[in-house]
């Protein structure tokens, strides 16, 4: 049985750091020991800014984004266009099409996909949002911009069905081969995708 080396903060500021997505322990070591180092630069502001966060963070009643405001910046931003809105599965894939810059567009979080095997429902998602906000008026086109898995295909051809009446045009992100790509590399289904996604030239 390994030794401790360090007293119960650190090992706790350790196995707090290991939940984060992407670092394991040893990860967690390590970015925990280059806080310590840092400790003036990084530790005290970075904890000042975690309490920060927590005290004001919150979670957009119109789109579902996070923010410290609410109803959040995207959705107060008048220079956006509302009436186009595209629909994420997380608030990691809104950040992501911000980045691109591809379009000044809405946005709808859902808050995961549709998954039956994990006991995820309609009811579990920010599915009936979505509906309300088109059903209010004043939306032209729907941008279905969930991961191309079963559980996102699922879940775009339940908010497809429940969207028919409403009036509006419903899109989805192409799929198939990305920028870049060499088509000896690519799997069956991402070409598939591909060859079904053509475009006239």
């Amino acid at each position: 049985m390994a030794k401790r080396v360090t007293g119960p903060e650190i090992e706790k500021l350790i196995q707090l750091l290991a939940k984060v997505p992407g670092l394991g322990p040893r990860s967690a070591r390590r970015a925990a020991l280059h806080l310590i180092k840092k400790k003036d630069q990084l530790l005290g502001p970075l904890g000042h800014a975690m309490r920060e966060a927590y005290d004001k963070v919150k979670i957009c009643s119109c789109c579902g984004n996070v923010d410290t405001i609410a109803p959040c910046t995207v959705c107060t931003d008048v220079a956006r266009d509302q009436s186009v809105i595209i629909v994420v599965e997380d608030v990691s894939d809104l950040w992501a099409l911000e980045r691109a810059g591809a379009m000044n567009a809405a946005y709808h979080v859902l808050g995961g996909t549709l998954s039956p095997l994990d006991g995820i429902g309609p009811d579990d998602l920010n599915i009936k949002g979505l509906i309300d906000r088109v059903a209010k008026g004043g939306v032209r086109e729907i941008i279905i911009a969930v991961n191309a898995t079963v559980e996102g295909q699922t879940t775009a051809h339940y908010i497809t069905d429940h969207l028919t009446g409403l009036d509006i045009k419903t899109t989805r992100l192409a799929h198939g081969v990305p920028v870049g790509g060499e088509l000896d590399y690519l799997d069956e289904g991402t070409l598939s995708a591909a060859l079904r996604a053509r475009t006239t030239i």
